[in-house]
């Protein structure tokens, strides 16, 4: 019986969507909180973390010292989670849950981006390798330590099998994903949302940061379907629109075009499949969430043209070249004397193996720590 007071957390949702009813747990069982729901505790754990407190100084594509308005981990996270929860409440689906798998998405990423990620890959080749998803999944169940009786958040299944099922254009978790998330399966339907919109964030910002940067030029980007179509739609709402205030009006409407045709096209996927509940979902044999065919053309188009003028660019590459140095610098350092690593880290040292330790410390590392830290291992004249 529901206690008087206590709200109804999934009130009002589609059939498709995942309840708390129908989950799989946790490990370590826990009484439920009389005034959270079970994925809100998931969300919160996630947000009072050491690792979500440290995307804040981690590069999204421009490390954090170049200026202080640029995405971060940590703000780019925040939009994935706000384009989530619109996505999910316009489709009837429990925004608790795909809120915790938004903010927990990016926890297992390196400092200095992806050039951080490919490195730490390569020096751990022969020791299981590097993938942030899987590291993220590491990081919620085992290296983040705030309750006495367990290691890790302790999260529901749903929100641990986001990041072995976290399909994007731009990084999907690498090797066959644990028995113990049913590769069989599909990820819920709140999964699915947060992947489309991490793609859609991703997109958005860094076509926002990359013009704000001059790396961009505006009339490049005119050449794109996309990116006409959102000038259009202001044009038509404001008028003309010069300097800053016409990109960022560009770019606020062309997520709405994205998140729009997200939605629309996933409610036709849903209809097409005759999927019937959040079980359909998983049994069904197709991801249901994305674009159109026609948006899907025109996003690849835009994501080529990132590609090609920002990712490439050659002061995206040189931050990029110093991050591949910093990295492989001090994982050799902490391999060749794991006692050069804090207490904890020479424990899994001990246990795993000093490559893994060192995996593990220079992962959880922001950019301006990985930067200190790299003077005080190879700068004689550093404080250590």
């Amino acid at each position: 019986m529901r206690m008087r007071g206590a709200p109804d957390f999934e009130k009002g949702l589609s059939p498709l969507a995942m309840r708390v009813a129908d989950s799989r747990g946790r490990v370590n069982h826990e009484e439920s909180h009389l005034l959270r729901g079970e994925y809100q505790r998931d969300r919160d754990r996630i947000i009072h973390c050491a690792a979500f407190r440290r995307l804040e100084y981690k590069t999204q594509v421009f490390v954090n010292h170049e200026a202080d308005h640029y995405r971060t981990r940590l703000t780019h996270t925040l939009e994935v989670a706000q384009i989530a929860r619109s996505i999910a409440r316009s489709l009837g689906l429990n925004e608790d849950l795909t809120e915790a798998v938004a903010v927990a998405h990016d926890l297992g990423h390196t400092p200095f981006g992806h050039s951080g990620e490919e490195a730490l890959d390569g020096l751990m080749a022969e020791h299981g390798g590097f993938e942030h998803n899987r590291h993220g999944l590491r990081v919620v169940d085992h290296l983040e330590r705030r309750y006495p009786r367990f290691r890790g958040l302790n999260l529901t299944y749903e929100v641990r099998e986001s990041f072995m099922k976290h399909h994007t254009t731009y990084d999907t978790p690498k090797g066959e994903v644990p028995e113990e998330f049913h590769p069989e399966e599909l990820a819920v339907l709140e999964s699915q949302v947060v992947a489309a919109a991490d793609e859609i964030a991703y997109d958005n910002h860094d076509i926002d940061d990359g013009l704000s940067s001059g790396l961009l030029e505006e009339q490049d980007l005119e050449e794109l379907a996309l990116w006409q179509r959102a000038l259009a739609l202001s044009e038509k709402r404001h008028g003309p629109l010069s300097g800053s205030m016409r990109h960022v009006q560009g770019v606020r409407l062309l997520i709405n075009i994205m998140v729009e045709d997200v939605t629309a096209n996933t409610l036709e996927r849903v209809i097409a499949k005759g999927v019937k509940s959040a079980r359909d979902i998983r049994e069904c044999g197709e991801i249901l969430v994305g674009p159109s065919e026609k948006i899907s053309r025109e996003k690849a188009a835009l994501e080529r043209y990132l590609q090609e003028k920002l990712y490439r660019h050659y002061r995206v590459c040189r931050m990029a070249n110093k991050a591949r140095h910093f990295v492989q610098q001090m994982f050799g350092e902490y391999v060749q004397n794991p006692n050069d690593l804090p207490p904890d880290y020479q424990e899994t040292a001990t246990a795993e193996g000093a490559h893994r330790a060192a995996a593990d410390y220079i992962a959880g590392m922001t950019d301006r720590f990985a930067q200190d830290e790299f003077r005080r291992l190879f700068h004689p004249f550093e404080r250590v």
